[in-house]
């Protein structure tokens, strides 16, 4: 379990300090129930599912110098789940309250993460937004589950804490904070891998592939270092403080799995390559030229082991995809989208941005800005597909009918595009900035048009006759 006074790592110190008012580094995600569910019952479930996190008591203290984890005193569960009515409409009510709630900050003097129940005509929607220096979407989606039952006959136990951190550090390292911490983990895998010297020099292509693993994440670094800003689009330019959300009408996750089997791609293949066609549409409508560097996405990839989640918090790197947002077929689009999501599968490109992210942990704020600014500038939109459960769950008894997200960009990015699938269906959410894309519902309303241009020209092509 946490101790208080723990220090943040130096990747959860970044996100934290990567909050600006025009940007809330923050997870916001939605559930949407069949039926209503009590105030009273969901605080109960997330009294006993959710605070078995010992993370999730804890506020940061120290932000402007050494942030570390410390209880919070005066937890009110009362503050952290609340009522909210819904105005207007049921459907046009529900996006701006989620537009509000986006743009609006969260309390720093408290453990930075809110629940907020609103009541729809026929069910209930669950609004969670929380600070991203706590967990990356793949360790909020196991804190998501612990919530959830398969069976609403049979709930499920509490989980086990996972909040306490996994590398035991030295006594150095806990006095001199984040920047020793940091240096802390690079000493640590030096020494495993001098353990094993007397392996490599039994074994040299083994020690080959070390050295080749050095100069290509050497090679990596520069690539991003000399990266070009991507095309000024209506997507690039001064971002203010409102944000606006949206969605598009799932896709059913067995159709989309067809179309990859057919093509000889991935799912995600096929899901990018759909954003890529509704991101082009959108902006040649609105009279913008495609021309240039093309149109770039940061797209988060999950550097976890395989196996249990064994502490929450940043564990993830980035790599920059060039959307082929000047290709109108959308046959050609997927599987350019396969070639370029290939080649960065070879890359050590995602390690590259994790050590970038740990770095801007522990930078002085002028660096950090700066670092900050420029990689923002090397792209348009922030892309994240995350796989969710494969089957319907239940929460307090109510059935999950849909499950949404939205993530948080960095910079001077004003666009974030997310993708979950969730039993059988397939989820698209955006998030913009008001002063770039105001209108982000004509923009995610293509996600589905396009993958319908994909399905009927996969059909057109002139596939071979069976034998």
């Amino acid at each position: 379990m946490a101790a208080p006074g723990e220090a943040l790592t130096a990747v959860d110190a970044a996100w934290l300090r990567m909050d600006r008012p025009t940007n809330r580094m923050m997870i916001c995600g939605v559930m949407l129930l069949d039926e209503r569910i009590e105030l009273s019952a969901f605080r109960q479930l997330v009294r006993e599912r959710m605070l078995c996190f010992h993370r999730l008591r804890q506020r940061v203290a120290g932000a402007r110098a050494t942030p570390r984890w410390e209880l919070d005193p005066h937890f009110d569960l009362g503050w952290h789940v609340r009522h909210m009515a819904l105005p207007g409409a049921a459907g046009d009510g529900l996006q701006d309250a989620m537009s509000e709630l986006v743009s609006r900050p969260l309390d720093p003097g408290k453990p930075m993460w809110q629940f907020h129940l609103v009541d729809l005509p026929h069910g209930s929607a669950i609004v969670l937004r929380i600070h991203h220096c706590y967990a990356d979407g793949f360790a909020l989606l196991h804190v998501i589950d612990a919530m959830l039952d398969p069976d609403p006959a049979h709930p499920r136990a509490p989980p086990r804490d996972v909040s306490a951190p996994a590398p035991q550090r030295s006594a150095l390292e806990r006095l001199l904070g984040p920047v020793t911490s940091a240096a802390g983990d690079a000493v640590r895998a030096s020494l495993a891998l001098a353990s094993d010297g007397a392996f490599l020099l039994a074994h040299p292509l083994r020690a080959l592939d070390h050295a080749r693993s050095g100069a290509d994440l050497l090679y990596q670094a520069g690539l991003i270092a000399a990266m070009a800003p991507d095309a000024a689009t209506r997507l690039k330019g001064t971002v203010g403080v409102a944000k606006r959300v949206a969605w598009a009408p799932p896709l059913a996750l067995r159709e989309v799995k067809a179309v990859a089997v057919a093509l000889g791609c991935s799912v995600n293949d096929v899901l990018v390559s759909c954003v890529a066609g509704a991101l082009r549409g959108y902006l040649l409508d609105a009279g913008d030229t495609l021309g240039g560097g093309g149109i770039r996405a940061l797209v988060p990839v999950n550097l976890r082991p395989p196996g249990p989640l064994v502490e929450l918090g940043n564990r993830f790197g980035l790599v920059f995809l060039d959307l082929p947002v000047d290709v109108d077929d959308p046959v050609a689009r997927v599987l350019e989208v396969h070639r370029r999501m290939d080649a960065l599968k070879q890359s050590r490109q995602p390690w590259v941005a994790l050590g970038i992210l740990a770095a801007m942990g522990v930078a002085p704020e002028p660096v950090r800005e700066r670092v900050l600014d420029v990689l923002a500038a090397n792209a348009s939109l922030v892309l994240t597909n995350v796989h969710g459960q494969d089957e319907a769950r239940y929460l307090a008894g109510k059935r999950v009918a849909r499950q949404m997200f939205w993530v948080p960009q960095a910079g001077g990015i004003g666009v974030g595009a997310s993708i979950l699938s969730y039993n059988g269906q397939v989820g698209f959410g955006l998030v913009a900035d008001a002063l770039r894309v105001p209108d982000p519902a004509a923009l995610a309303q293509r996600f589905a048009g396009e993958f319908e241009r994909l399905v009927l020209a996969a059909l057109l092509m002139p596939w071979p006759a069976e034998s």
